[in-house]
């Protein structure tokens, strides 16, 4: 930034560049997608349980090829990146993005350990204390995941068997591809761009609003608007949890492993809907409970490192950033960028993905 270079100035060309290059990878992973969703839309209709769990490999896949490939095309398209961003780092945004999927045998425990850690201190107590407090939330999901979405069938089906096998092969690619666009890309290339808290708060806004998106669901007429607002919430704050643990070890693995097995215990609690909830969680969150209980008191120290990290990072957020020589109103100003930014990517993504 030259000396003259007013901070507000700067918070705006920075995220007006970074909302172009997503545009730019959001139309990749439009093309990588469409095809295949396009092949399958009618086989969906005719067997929707096979086909609609393969449309969410297919999809997996496509995310997965399409952003590594559209971040090397915009490294050659956008003139800016290859010279103020690109150059600073020495490393093209591809490669930084495929680095985030690597495992080797030293860190391999640790990614599992991390792993384990956020589904049984993150996902599992937030998503039962909502459906301990909010049961009609069950059927919500239920009915918003499965209007006019043969996809999802999978959830009204009677056979436990082909349920299992089809959410495990659903689940598990949705939590390939969220967690790729909202942590591995958004998240990490919006901290290319500018300070890493705007990066992490972009992405959980437009995590959260991906989730709220259900309450434009006709079916939400039919139930209070807060449910999709605690989904949102939700969401919004596991998001914010999940893009600083990002940033901070470069690993998506864990992030991968831990949403998709929560995804699956959460739709064993929707597959046994209209059943009360009560009597399901005595055999399924409970024992899950107490053993998140017990890895709390294991790693007790490494749990309340992370927490400390998080909370002092997350808080620079609403501090003028002094590299930039932030102001009061500058703050203020980059806050609100963040907001429609975050907004505008959504919207983006709602009608390109």
């Amino acid at each position: 930034m030259s000396l003259q270079e007013k901070p507000s100035k700067k918070i705006l060309r920075d995220r007006f560049r970074f909302f172009i290059e997503v545009i730019l990878v959001f139309l990749g992973i439009f093309l990588f997608t469409f095809i295949p969703s396009l092949l399958f839309q009618d086989l969906i209709v005719e067997n929707p349980i096979l086909f609609g769990a393969l449309s969410f490999v297919l999809r997996a896949i496509g995310i997965i090829i399409a952003i590594p490939v559209f971040l090397l095309l915009t490294n050659f398209i956008l003139e800016w990146q290859k010279r103020e961003v690109i150059l600073e780092e020495d490393i093209n945004p591809a490669k930084s993005h495929l680095r985030l999927y690597s495992i080797t045998s030293s860190n391999f425990k640790y990614q599992m350990l991390y792993g384990i850690l956020i589904l049984f201190i993150v996902f599992i107590p937030l998503d039962f204390i909502i459906y301990l407090l909010m049961p009609g939330t069950i059927e919500y999901t239920v009915n918003s995941l499965t209007y006019a979405n043969s996809a999802n069938n999978y959830l009204l089906n009677d056979n436990y068997f082909i349920f299992l096998i089809s959410v495990l092969l659903v689940q598990f690619s949705v939590g390939i591809y969220e967690e790729t666009l909202a942590r591995g890309f958004i998240t990490k290339r919006g901290s290319d761009y500018f300070q890493k808290n705007s990066a992490v708060f972009i992405s959980s806004l437009y995590f959260g609003l991906g989730h709220f998106a259900y309450f434009f669901n006709p079916i939400s007429a039919n139930y209070p608007i807060w449910y999709p607002l605690v989904w949102f919430t939700q969401t919004f704050l596991v998001g914010i949890i999940l893009a600083l643990f990002l940033l901070r070890k470069k690993w998506i693995f864990p992030l991968i492993f831990a949403h998709a097995l929560n995804n699956i215990i959460s739709a064993h609690v929707l597959w046994n809907y209209p059943n009360d909830f009560i009597p399901f969680s005595l055999y399924l969150y409970i024992p899950l409970l107490i053993i998140g209980l017990a890895l709390f008191v294991w790693q007790f120290s490494r749990i309340r490192t992370a927490i400390q990290n998080g909370l002092k990072e997350f808080g620079k957020y609403f501090k003028n950033n002094q590299k930039i020589g932030e102001t009061g109103s500058d703050k203020y100003i980059r806050i609100l960028v963040d907001l429609l930014i975050g907004a505008l990517i959504f919207i983006v993504g709602i009608f390109i993905i």
